[in-house]
């Protein structure tokens, strides 16, 4: 096996289609584990590791536990809020004095003309159990840490209660009082410093996955997205979205990224 690094996307129980995730994957704990035997039998050829980890409050805007209907219902997971939705009374903040935040977060949010915030179940709390990760592709990785001498780069994204975060990178709109939420120079960077190919999984492909890789493309050298490849079977889309899935791979292509299985790789690198 040719020299690699390693960037994984969320690889977090609460994504996993197992019992007691939160938001599970359809597809998502067969791809770890695939992603854990590969890593445990080419630890050797992997230079680098980088793990990014969806890390949030138990209440925050994008989720079920901060809204609340005009009757006084708790949101259902998957519902979309709009802001001009809040205007009309059909939804408010569980806590009223953040009303006026809230509704310039979702007019900055819909400004683009592209996104509107979907208020998803409660997942990847930090300090719970689904926050960690999966625990075959945990421990492959802390036997390369053994093996390897190196550190496991672990990135917290998501912290700021008041913004959406999908991409490994930056938040949805990035806060000027919260540096954690703007563009991750650093590790974008270090990425970009990298000189072996860069191998990318996680979940989900459809959201997670497809921001962070979005960001990267604008972000990136040509000739370092020439020498990335998202690993189409350690990488799963959120059930309904297969086709926005599939999309986000055409573009993907399009912009230079290859994607191969783990079984294409040895032929590939």
């Amino acid at each position: 096996m040719s020299p690699c690094e390693l960037l994984i996307i969320d690889p977090q129980n609460d994504f996993l289609d197992i019992e007691g995730a939160a938001l599970p994957v359809p597809g998502a704990n067969a791809d770890m584990t695939r992603l854990a035997a590969w890593l445990q039998q080419h630890r050797a050829a992997v230079q680098a590791v980088t793990v990014t980890l969806d890390s949030h409050p138990s209440v925050g805007i994008e989720r079920t536990s901060f809204w609340l209907q005009a009757d006084g219902r708790a949101a259902a997971p998957f519902s979309v809020v709009t802001a001009a939705a809040v205007r009309a009374g059909q939804w408010r903040p569980r806590d009223a004095t953040r009303t006026a935040e809230v509704l310039a977060y979702l007019d900055a949010l819909e400004a683009p003309g592209q996104r509107q915030l979907v208020v998803w179940p409660v997942h990847c709390v930090l300090g719970t159990w689904g926050h960690n990760i999966q625990t075959e592709l945990a421990r492959s990785i802390a036997d390369w840490e053994m093996q390897s001498g190196q550190l496991c780069d672990k990135v917290l994204k998501g912290l700021n209660p008041m913004t959406e975060q999908y991409s490994a990178f930056r938040a949805e709109v990035p806060r000027a009082d919260d540096p954690r939420t703007a563009l991750n120079r650093p590790l974008l960077a270090r990425l970009a410093a990298g000189t072996a190919p860069l191998l990318v999984a996680g979940e989900a492909l459809s959201h997670c996955v497809a921001a962070s890789v979005q960001d990267m493309l604008a972000q990136l050298p040509p000739a370092r997205l020439r020498q990335t490849v998202l690993l189409t079977d350690c990488m799963s889309p959120v059930a309904g979205f297969e086709a926005a899935g599939q999309a986000f791979l055409a573009q993907a292509r399009a912009a230079g990224v290859r994607t191969a299985s783990l079984a294409e790789l040895p032929g590939l690198l």
